[in-house]
C-alpha cells in the first residue's frame, strides 16, 4: 500500500466551524480511520474507488483508510442503539485519497442527518449551513450549483424501459460519459452489441439469478480471477448478469432518447426550471408531479432560510460522482473560480439500506474541504 503524504491537523478556524455545527444541534463524532473496504468499493463512485488506499488484515479482510466520512458515520449510526431514529452528527477529520502531486491526506468537516421525514426542510438546512460554512471563512458570493437525481429517476421511471436499463441509467446519471454511452447502446439494434460474448450473455438472460451468479462466480474462480479493478468475484458476476439483462432489452425509440436529452438541457434558477419541467411533463404526458412538488417545496424552504433562490444555478444534468445520491445534490464554488468545490453534498436515502438497515432511512449531508476554504478565505482577506 502506498503511503499517504502530509499530516493534516485542524486549525482553530476549522474547530470553530465544527463548534458552530454543534451549536446548531449536531453531535460531534470521530469514526475510525481504518475502515472495511467493501462498502466503499460497492457504493462509492469510480472517482473515489480508484484512489483508495487498501490493505489486508491477518484474517484476510480487506481494509482501507477512509476516503470519505459519510459511509463511516452512517455505519456507526446503524451500529448504535439510536439506529432508525432522527439523529444529527458533525465531524472534522482526515480522509485519504491518491491525488497525484497533491497531498493524499486532507481534512474534511461536515454534517450527516439521519431519519428526518421533513425532507425539503432538511435539504434546505444543508445548503444554508453550507453557505454559513463558506461565510465562516470570509468567502462571499459563492456560486451555488444544484441538481436533483430524484427528478431524473422520476423521468426514467415513467419511461417504457426494461427494469435493468432503468437501474443502469439512474446509476450512471452522475457519470455523464457513461450516461451518453448508455443512450447510444440503447438506441442500437441488438445486432450491434458486443458479438464477442453476446452468446454467453444471451444464454444468461432470463435465467435464475442465483444459479447464473453461482455459474459466473465458479468460472471466474476456476480461471484464478479473484478481483479486477478493486471488484470482487461476486461483483464481477453481478456485472455479467446486468449485461445479460441489458443486452436482452429492445432498442430505445429515438423519440424517447430525444425526450431524455431535452430533459437534460433544462437549467436556470429553481423557479424557472420548475416551470420548464412541468411544461415538458405535460407535453409528453409523463407524471413528474411528486418529484416536482418536492423540488418546489425545497425551493420554498430555501427562501424561508434566507437563501436567494435566484442565485442558484440549477441544472437537470448536474450530478456528483458518488453512486449513493438519490435526490437533491449541491456544490458551492468560489465565484468565477476554477478550483473544485468548497462544500458539496446531497440526499442519499438509499445508502443506509445498502449498508444493512431493514427499511429506508432518510439521510442528507455535506462535506467541507477545509484546506480549500482556508486557502481561498485567506486570499479574500
Amino acid at each position: 500500500m502506498a503511503t499517504p503524504t502530509k499530516t493534516s491537523k485542524p486549525d482553530a478556524r476549522a474547530e470553530a466551524l465544527v463548534a458552530a455545527f454543534e451549536r446548531a444541534g449536531y453531535r460531534n463524532v470521530a469514526p475510525a480511520i481504518l475502515q472495511p473496504a467493501e462498502p466503499f468499493l460497492d457504493l462509492s463512485g469510480e472517482d473515489i474507488r480508484t484512489r483508495m488506499y487498501l490493505t489486508t488484515d491477518p484474517e484476510g479482510r480487506e481494509l482501507c483508510l477512509r476516503p470519505d466520512l459519510t459511509i463511516p458515520v452512517s455505519c456507526d449510526y446503524l451500529a448504535s442503539p439510536e439506529a432508525g431514529t432522527p439523529q444529527s452528527f458533525c465531524y472534522l477529520g482526515s480522509v485519504f485519497r491518491s491525488r497525484g502531486v497533491q497531498p493524499s491526506e486532507f481534512l474534511q468537516a461536515g454534517i450527516e442527518s439521519f431519519g428526518r421525514t421533513d425532507t425539503s426542510a432538511a435539504d434546505a438546512e444543508m445548503l444554508a449551513l453550507g453557505l454559513e460554512a463558506t461565510a465562516h471563512y470570509g468567502i462571499a458570493n459563492t456560486e451555488i450549483r444544484m441538481g436533483d437525481v430524484g427528478l431524473f429517476s422520476a423521468l426514467v421511471a415513467a419511461l417504457e424501459l426494461a427494469p435493468a436499463w432503468k437501474r443502469r441509467l439512474v446509476k450512471d446519471f452522475n457519470r455523464k460519459t457513461s450516461l451518453a454511452h448508455d443512450l447510444d447502446r440503447l438506441t442500437l439494434s441488438a445486432a450491434d452489441k458486443r458479438p464477442e460474448y453476446q452468446g454467453v450473455l444471451a444464454a444468461m438472460a432470463g435465467s435464475d439469478p442465483k444459479a447464473a451468479r453461482a455459474l459466473v462466480t465458479d468460472l471466474l474462480s476456476i480461471a484464478g480471477i479473484s478481483a479486477v479493478g478493486g471488484r470482487s468475484v461476486g461483483e464481477i458476476a453481478e456485472r455479467f448478469l446486468e449485461q445479460a439483462a441489458l443486452g436482452s432489452a429492445n432498442a430505445l425509440p429515438l423519440e424517447t432518447r430525444a425526450l431524455i436529452e431535452q430533459f437534460l438541457t433544462i437549467s436556470g434558477d429553481p423557479d424557472a426550471a420548475a416551470v420548464e419541467l412541468r411544461a415538458l411533463a405535460a407535453e409528453h404526458r409523463i407524471d413528474l408531479n411528486a418529484a416536482l412538488d418536492l423540488f418546489e417545496s425545497r425551493a420554498g424552504f430555501l427562501a424561508a432560510r434566507g437563501v436567494d433562490v435566484s442565485r442558484i444555478r440549477f441544472s437537470t444534468a448536474f450530478g456528483r460522482g458518488l453512486d449513493y445520491y438519490t435526490g437533491f445534490v449541491f456544490e458551492l464554488h468560489e465565484a468565477n473560480g476554477a478550483n473544485g468545490p468548497l462544500v458539496a453534498g446531497g440526499r442519499y436515502d438509499g445508502l443506509l439500506t445498502r449498508l444493512g438497515a431493514k427499511s429506508t432511512i432518510p439521510a442528507v449531508g455535506f462535506a467541507v474541504w477545509i484546506e480549500r476554504v482556508g486557502e481561498i478565505g485567506r486570499a479574500h482577506v
